[in-house]
């Protein structure tokens, strides 16, 4: 059972990418695209979590944590740029 609902759950967060992929690409404001991509990361972080479970390998959840460190970071990074138009202070 709980197999079943980890490739349904797989399939949902994968048609969730897809729709965060059309914000990146359609948004039409800067903070729009940012927020799609922000999503992006967090429906990669949600499937590479659901593929360790579906695989029984830990070494997808270290890669998770690796792309939720990097999307933060990315994430304050755009903010910043949008914000001032300069990302070191």
């Amino acid at each position: 059972m709980i197999e079943t609902a980890v490739v349904v759950a797989m399939y949902v967060v994968g048609l969730a990418m897809l729709l965060s992929l059309w914000r990146l690409l359609r948004g039409p404001t800067v903070p729009d695209r940012i927020l799609g991509l922000d999503t992006l990361y967090v429906n990669t972080i949600a499937l590479l979590i659901l593929f360790g479970m579906h695989l029984d390998s830990s070494i997808y959840f270290e890669a998770a944590l690796i792309i939720a460190m990097l999307g933060f970071v990315g994430t304050v990074m755009l903010s910043k740029y949008v914000m001032r138009r300069d990302i070191v202070e």
